[in-house]
């Protein structure tokens, strides 16, 4: 296994995430996706003694690096965010000032071959970020029928030949189970017949796959309504999302949560008896910058969404 210690990692949007929540200095702070620590350690920096950070993250490898933090004010939680209530509510925490995600795959996962994450090295097809517990991805590809695995490359993958892969992905298997990512990017290259320039055939498949193991669009369906209830009023929510399928979901709920309910225009009711939205919008989406995105190419797809908390009920 190699040591995921070695990479460098640099944390996307790191100042514009951690602004965007506004923090107060004894407030409680949530960070869903707890990485290599570059969002939970600038947030602790701004906090006052009496604040206090609760971060989550499914991988071991996050939660042996956020072991390493010495602070009092400082929680790690080894679970996904989607647990973000009870998890919460273990910590006697049931009202937080700001909530920050940094959603899909990180930096060292990709870069480390064992996981099994990236094309790019033959390595063991797990692509759990949790290595300590559910099904790996060749245990879902040896198993699943071909329709399945179709609109699973279809629908998280958007790829366009996801018949095709999904078809040979079958045939193969037939002869010998899937064990490595070689093997796969190997079939699926000959099923994709055209790509897109610079991008490798296995590309879309592998991030379907990725997706849908780790049950990532899923997750932040059910969490993005629960960090919703935690938020104090005037609390922030800070999302970055780099893919469309996520920035969708993100976008979607912000956009919903923060429309006051709509009335025939013809009804005698005023404007004051309206109820407000629950949430408000308080910026437009932010990107990385041309200077971060040259320093690192993995932040060219980066998008960063901020609501507040609003007096509209839930």
């Amino acid at each position: 296994m190699s040591d995921a210690s070695v990479f460098v990692h640099r944390t996307v949007l790191l100042d514009e995430a951690v602004d965007a929540l506004a923090i107060v200095p004894d407030g409680v702070y949530v960070d869903c996706t707890f990485g290599r620590g570059g969002h939970s350690r600038l947030i602790l920096s701004k906090l006052g003694p009496a604040g206090r950070l609760i971060s989550f993250d499914k991988d071991p490898y996050a939660i042996a690096e956020a072991a390493t933090i010495s602070d009092p004010r400082f929680t790690i939680v080894h679970e996904g965010f989607v647990t973000l209530t009870e998890s919460l509510a273990k910590l006697g925490v049931t009202q937080i000032d700001g909530l920050l995600m940094d959603l899909g795959v990180s930096s060292p996962q990709l870069d480390d071959g064992s996981r099994g994450f990236s094309f790019r090295f033959d390595a063991p097809l797990d692509m759990r970020m949790d290595t300590t517990r559910g099904m790996t991805a060749a245990e879902w590809l040896n198993s699943a029928d071909e329709k399945e695995i179709a609109e699973v490359v279809k629908d998280y993958g958007e790829e366009r030949f996801a018949r095709q892969v999904a078809a040979s992905i079958v045939t193969r298997r037939a002869v010998q189970p899937f064990a490595t990512t070689g093997e796969l990017a190997a079939v699926v290259a000959t099923a994709v017949r055209t790509r897109e320039p610079g991008q490798d055939p296995a590309t879309r498949t592998f991030q379907a796959i990725r997706i849908y193991v780790n049950r990532e669009l899923e997750e932040l369906s059910l969490t993005l309504p629960q960090a919703l209830s935690l938020l104090k009023k005037g609390g922030r929510l800070s999302v970055i999302a780099f893919h469309s399928l996520e920035d969708r979901i993100v976008k979607r709920f912000m956009q919903d949560k923060s429309t006051a309910d709509r009335l025939p225009s013809r009804l005698p009711v005023m404007a004051s008896e309206i109820a407000a939205a629950p949430l408000k919008i308080v910026c437009k989406p932010i990107r990385a910058s041309s200077e971060e995105v040259k320093a690192n190419p993995r932040a060219r797809s980066a998008i960063l969404r901020v609501a507040e908390r609003s007096e509209g009920a839930l």
